[in-house]
């Protein structure tokens, strides 16, 4: 345990002034030495008052010292308070403040060290986010904007800085607003396509995130400008339907010409098989010509559903019933699961129709013959779920996630032989999108591949 400095100066203090004020007093008062009652209570009470008085001054002395060392300490946090890192307290004696400043002195260069790299963190954020063509915001739990970059406050039409001010009074699209207030109570919402401004030539996505710390929560908004993109898949979709449509005309005088030829006189071999490949190869181009104004009319939103309540196993039938001459000379059997029996559908029965004949005819295609395809269809309380399975060698694990991409073919080679343009599945995928479902690609466990369709049920 550690004695305090006044206490040792109050006993040195009191054991050196008692004696000599002792000595003091005989001397005054012609006294000897000899301690009578009368003698020691004089001495008695003047050690008292002595040590009184002494211990007094030295508590006086201390205080005042102590209070001086306490004021720098003071002084010096205060500056590091406001931000002055400078002050450095004297560290030469070693009491319990030498101890204090010492430990204010780390605390300082410590501090320094940590502000100094928080400095040069900001730096290369505020570099980073003033590279970013996207545009970045953050909010805080309050939702006041706490960061936005150039990009943002032009994507957004900010004027002045919007730095503490509450985004609610800045965004002025109800869309962003709801995606941030999603994102601060902790949800995550998708990203969403808009415009903003006036031109609605301009295009942006804008995803929101939450930004959850220890202590505090926030949304971090990003805004990217997809405008030339949608420009480009524009003028993309505008040239391959301007194109198509030109292709057409001449493919179908062609054909009409070369069926003409073929229904004529008796040619010569070598004419007849040339005319045959001029008619095959004709009547593929119009396949692809077609499927290509098709997909062109799908982007464009220029196919509407005609939607109306069916039985599925009807549309089962007349899928099977078009594609009997394609099934029978292979030798393929085509069985059908719909539970219930008598469950139905809201949907376009033609562009469902569409859907479903060409799995069947890639099932047919691509399976050998004698085999089995199976169409099911079953429903819960949500959803309704079409099948069409076969008994093939299935898909390549690594050609799955890219079979429903334009002109994409598992096995090139067979595609070619089958007459395929390539586009069936990418129609497919466009068609149930266009009923708000989706459809996947997978392979069976016992062999053959098998595409699921699921159409949401509307009651």
């Amino acid at each position: 345990m550690r004695i305090p400095t006044f206490v040792l100066l109050t006993a040195v203090q009191t054991a050196l002034f008692t004696p000599l004020f002792t000595l003091a007093v005989a001397w005054v008062t012609r006294e000897p030495l000899t301690p009578s009652a009368g003698f020691l209570l004089r001495i008695g009470v003047i050690g008292v008052v002595t040590a009184a008085l002494s211990s007094v001054m030295t508590a006086w002395v201390a205080a005042t010292v102590v209070d001086d060392r306490i004021g720098e300490v003071v002084s010096a946090v205060k500056a590091l308070g406001s931000g002055d890192r400078r002050t450095v307290l004297p560290e030469t004696r070693g009491d319990a403040l030498g101890r204090v400043a010492r430990a204010v002195n780390t605390a300082a260069t410590m501090l320094d060290a940590r502000l100094g790299d928080l400095g040069r963190d900001r730096a290369r954020l505020e570099a980073v986010l003033t590279g970013m063509v996207e545009g970045v915001l953050v909010v805080d739990e309050q939702g006041q904007v706490q960061i936005a970059n150039d990009a943002a406050r032009r994507l957004l039409r900010l004027d002045a800085s919007p730095i503490g001010r509450r985004y609610v009074e800045l965004i002025r699209h109800p869309d962003i607003s709801m995606q941030i207030s999603q994102a601060l109570a902790g949800e995550r919402p998708g990203g969403l396509e808009l415009a903003i401004g006036r031109d609605p030539g301009q295009t942006f996505i804008a995803r929101c995130s939450p930004a959850i710390t220890p202590g505090s929560r926030g949304a971090v908004l990003v805004l990217h400008d997809i405008t030339d993109l949608r420009r480009a898949d524009r003028i993309r979709r505008d040239f391959v339907a301007n194109v198509s449509h030109e292709l057409r005309t001449p493919l179908t005088a062609i054909r009409g010409y070369v069926e003409a030829l073929l229904d004529g006189p008796t040619h010569e071999p070598d004419t007849q098989r040339f005319l045959e490949i001029i008619a095959r190869h004709s009547s593929r181009m119009e396949r692809l010509v077609k499927d290509l104004l098709r997909l062109a009319r799908l982007d464009a939103g220029q196919e509407p559903l005609d939607e109306a309540e069916v039985s599925v196993e009807s549309v089962f039938n007349a899928v099977l019933s078009d594609l009997e001459p394609m099934t029978e000379p292979r030798g393929q059997r085509v069985d059908l699961q719909v539970t219930p029996p008598a469950l139905t559908m809201r949907c376009d029965p033609a562009k469902m129709h569409d859907v479903l004949r060409n799995l069947v005819e890639n099932a047919s295609a691509y399976t050998p013959e004698g085999s089995r395809i199976v169409l099911e269809a079953h429903a819960d309380a949500g959803q309704v779920r079409l099948t069409v399975a076969d008994s093939g060698h299935g898909i390549p694990d690594t050609e799955l996630p890219r079979i429903f991409e334009r002109f994409y073919r598992v096995d090139k080679a067979r595609a070619r032989e089958s007459g395929g343009t390539g586009l069936g599945l990418s129609i497919v995928r466009h068609l149930v999108e266009l009923h708000n479902g989706t459809v996947s690609a997978a392979n069976r466990p016992d062999g053959g591949a098998m595409f699921t369709i699921t159409l949401p049920r509307q009651t």
